[in-house]
């Protein structure tokens, strides 16, 4: 069994997208822990609703074309539509952020995914579930990660509660 770390994010009905999501997750894998839910501002794109945003990690037995294929059904159902535009507004938006202690390209995203080092709206709820995991590149632990990013960009994001799903 692998753990991997998933970021969702949603700037579209995120009242409802949210705990759906979850739901959905919930019934294809096994969640272990989910942290509260965040909100941030909209990368890129800036003229958008602002995105809620949570970390859950699961446990994982198969290979990453299977987890994907499942959150790519996860957001179809949840009406997510892609665009050009890689920070447009979305229903739901499902991303591996880590998977396990392993460093790889696939489908062009690469894992760890590097935006885990740069953005509040990824680190942060991904260091409160699980604070002493050291990225596979860096070796820092996801808490001291959070940390540096947080001390550059205190205002970046807004802890809005527990996610009830």
């Amino acid at each position: 069994m692998t753990q991997v770390l998933l970021l969702l994010g949603s700037n579209i009905e995120k009242e409802h997208n949210f705990p759906a999501a979850m739901r959905l997750l919930a019934k294809r894998v096994q969640i272990l822990a989910t942290s509260a839910v965040y909100e941030s501002q909209p990368v890129g794109t800036l003229n958008q609703p602002a995105f809620w945003n949570a970390a859950t990690l699961i446990e994982w037995s198969e290979d990453v074309v299977a987890l994907k294929l499942i959150l790519g059904e996860i957001e179809q159902q949840l009406g997510r539509i892609r665009v050009a535009d890689p920070n447009a507004p979305r229903t739901i938006d499902l991303d591996i952020t880590l998977f396990g202690d392993d460093v790889f390209e696939y489908a062009g995203r690469q894992i760890p995914d590097p935006e885990l080092l740069e953005y509040a709206h990824i680190a942060v709820p991904s260091a409160e579930i699980i604070p002493n995991w050291q990225h596979p590149i860096t070796r820092e632990t996801l808490t001291t990660i959070a940390a540096t990013i947080v001390k550059k960009q205190p205002h970046a994001i807004t802890k809005i509660g527990a996610l009830q799903w």
